[in-house]
């Protein structure tokens, strides 16, 4: 992809993030005075200011370390991301060398089903063979049904996967291409032996990830930017986290996230400001910002991988897991959860037709004892969203649902709305503020 590709698609992406923001403030039943008052408040307030992470320290990941060990860091340490550092630049004076980006559970996610549908393809690919397609032609297939663009470790699944199926007699329809969840179903025990268990997953390093899906760029602030700044980054332009560099150094000071955010405004209960805004319904603010048709859900009975690929499909973080006519919210899947089944495969027994209700019957009794799955968090539309915020928060969620009667899912309100209810982009802001981190980003 050529720089003039590169514009055309930041153009578009930025028409993206305006629609959302336009929409946020014309439904916003606030006084204008307010807004401005809150605003210029947040662009007085220094960066350096705001609490750092747990233990003072951010946690980093080398981009030699596996995809596995990746996701027993992210687990172990109960993240959804980390910077990803370049090793051979560790004592460079400039951050853009140091770190290369950041690795979280989207771009896993994204590796994983693009693994998934490289390896139904050469599988397929293995029976076109025998019709006389001819083995060479399997790379190709694959790139062309594909558009792959993954790890160079791709191409090594791809033997694995042929090897697999040779070795285990499977009959695969001639097709040249299924999807994931095709994929998943089809192929059985062999598929996760082979995606999860065996390569690429224990051998492909981290920076191959991070450099083929960047979904979550490397975008820091520094010390002495402001709030506003990094409300905006993590509303409107939808990052999920945002790196704290000190001007002229190369190491993270601090990385905030949107949840420590709200946890955060959560801290400002009993001050003027803060309860204005949090007694009104949501509704009065405009939320969820979405109307009903536009929920993206699981039904119980379809596969945990469709799931995962729904997700990555439209770009978002969990969703609601329902049942019958009515969309009735039985449960709720994070992209986070994909690590149980890349960390504790031999779990789930039924491997070739796994449901999302098996799956989450599974997780459920793994960590009933450590109290780590817990009910859909919901609230109704008369719900203030001073009671939201405390949800979220108290809760470490990252999203709400709201249900009407019958707990039918009528809409989701994210960390990312709620930031983006207390603030607005003052005029020329973009270009004054976030042009330069925005340049280097492109650049690199």
């Amino acid at each position: 992809m050529d720089k003039s590709q590169d514009k055309t698609m930041d153009t578009a992406t930025t028409v993206g993030y305006d629609a959302y923001f336009e929409t946020v403030q014309s439904r916003k039943k606030l006084p204008i005075s307010l807004q401005e008052t809150l605003t210029s408040a947040f662009a007085s307030i220094p960066v350096s200011s705001f609490p750092k992470v747990p233990g003072g320290k951010v946690i980093e990941i080398s981009a030699e370390t596996s995809v596995s060990d990746t996701v027993k860091v992210l687990s172990e340490c109960n993240i959804l991301s980390a910077p990803v550092t370049d090793m051979e630049k560790a004592n460079s004076n400039d951050w853009k060398e140091r770190y290369i980006g950041i690795i979280d559970y989207s771009a896993i996610v994204l590796w994983v089903l693009q693994g998934a549908e490289l390896a139904a393809v050469a599988l397929s690919a293995t029976s076109a063979t025998a019709a006389g397609v001819g083995a060479g032609a399997i790379g190709t297939l694959g790139a062309v049904a594909l558009g792959a663009t993954g790890p160079v470790a791709v191409a090594g699944l791809a033997a694995a996967a042929v090897g697999a199926a040779v070795a285990g007699g499977l009959a695969v329809d001639k097709g040249m291409g299924k999807d994931a969840p095709t994929a998943a179903s089809e192929l059985g025990d062999d598929f996760y032996k082979v995606i999860l268990q065996e390569e690429p997953f224990k051998s492909t390093k981290v920076r191959e990830v991070v450099k083929s899906f960047r979904s979550t760029p490397f975008l820091p602030v520094s010390t002495e930017s402001n709030m506003l700044t990094v409300l905006l980054l993590l509303s409107k332009y939808r990052m999920r986290n945002v790196p704290v560099i000190e001007p002229g150094k190369a190491f993270m000071k601090n990385f905030i996230t949107q949840s420590a955010v709200v946890r955060g405004l959560e801290g400002c209960r009993g001050l003027d400001w803060f309860d204005c805004i949090a007694a009104h319904p949501i509704s009065d603010l405009g939320l969820p910002f979405m109307s009903r048709d536009q929920v993206v859900s699981i039904d119980s009975s379809e596969l945990i991988l469709e799931a995962f690929k729904r997700m990555k499909d439209h770009h978002i973080g969990g969703l609601p897991v329902v049942e019958g006519p009515k969309r009735k919210i039985v449960g709720n899947l994070s992209i986070r959860d994909i690590r149980y089944l890349l960390l504790q495969p031999n779990l789930f027994s039924n491997y070739r037709h796994l449901t999302v209700n098996d799956f989450m019957k599974t997780v459920t009794s793994m960590c009933q004892e450590a109290g780590r799955i817990m009910p859909p968090i919901t609230c109704k539309s008369d719900t203030t969203l001073g009671d939201v915020i405390h949800s979220l928060a108290s809760k470490s969620v990252h999203r709400i649902y709201v249900v009407a009667e019958e707990d039918e899912v009528i809409g989701v309100i994210t960390l990312r709305d709620v930031i983006s209810c207390f603030i607005y982009e003052p005029p020329n802001y973009y270009d004054e503020y976030l042009g330069y981190s925005a340049e280097v980003l492109l650049d690199r």
